[in-house]
């Protein structure tokens, strides 16, 4: 392994900085793996190198790179099931209760990846609500440029349609692109990608009827949780559904929050006057 404590360290502080994320003592490797890509692109030996060329020369765009690398973007169709469940079973529904028919549902998800998640939702709505396009918008964000222009573009690798999209859904909502796969376009415009750091100020956007930020807090110390919260709170309606990942919660993070079984699964509620 070429890198070096002092430069494990520097990379650390890095991306705590830009994105707020924690890199513990014992990602040394995963350092090394993720950037060593980034050093050969641009003609170094290894890692060590690059960091010591990115210390001494610093710009805006090699420090993008370099915390790009390293936020994780794992993501497949329908990952874990049952918050989209509970999206058609109960939230869509009481929703359309609570909602003129002229008002507009608006849906986030947060840390989209390369567009599994906004996507799975908008099939989901596509199936579930006749002139889904004119009724419900997607803002899905990223703090990756490269998985926000992914999201824009629709398309998926045999491998990446793969992973958890049942086939009467690929059939019914995608078309063959040469070796890849293209989403319809009419789902592709309910969809409106772009950059989002969620550690940062969020860009104007919302109200949200319902936010998915799922499997993405748990990468945040306690602070930075807090903060990200209480700024969704903001951007939602008063009766607006967050979900989280499996292993989420707001529970000793944000007291704000009322957690709302539905199934398997489970969402939050901002709680009213809090």
């Amino acid at each position: 392994m070429t890198l070096t404590a002092t430069g494990f360290d520097w990379v650390r502080q890095l991306v705590h900085r830009e994105s707020a994320i924690v890199l513990t003592p014992g990602k040394e490797y995963l350092v090394e793996a993720r950037l060593l890509p980034i050093a050969r692109q641009m003609g170094l030996p290894d890692v060590g190198r690059l960091v010591d060329s990115v210390r001494s020369r610093p710009s805006p765009e090699s420090t993008r790179r370099i915390v790009e690398a390293l936020t994780t973007n794992e993501t497949s169709w329908f990952r874990d099931g049952d918050p989209f469940t509970a999206l058609t079973s109960t939230v869509l529904p009481v929703l359309l209760a609570a909602r003129g028919p002229a008002e507009r549902l608006q849906i986030w998800s947060a840390a989209c990846s390369s567009g599994q998640e906004p996507y799975t939702i908008a099939m989901l709505l596509e199936d579930a609500l006749p002139n889904a396009a004119a009724r419900v918008s997607i803002t899905a964000t990223d703090i990756s440029r490269e998985m926000v222009e992914r999201t824009r573009a629709g398309r998926f690798s045999q491998l990446e349609v793969n992973r958890g999209l049942p086939a009467p859904m690929l059939v019914r909502h995608f078309t063959r692109a040469g070796s890849e796969w293209e989403i319809a376009p009419a789902l592709r415009r309910m969809v409106t990608a772009g950059e989002c750091n969620l550690a940062a100020p969020f860009p104007r956007m919302g109200p949200f009827d319902v936010v998915y930020l799922r499997n993405v807090l748990i990468y945040f110390d306690l602070p930075t949780k807090q903060a990200i919260l209480h700024r969704v709170r903001a951007l939602m309606r008063p009766d607006g559904w967050l979900f989280l990942g499996a292993a989420e919660t707001t529970l000793g993070v944000d007291d704000s929050w009322e957690r709302v079984v539905i199934g398997r699964s489970s969402a939050y509620r901002p709680l009213k006057g809090a």
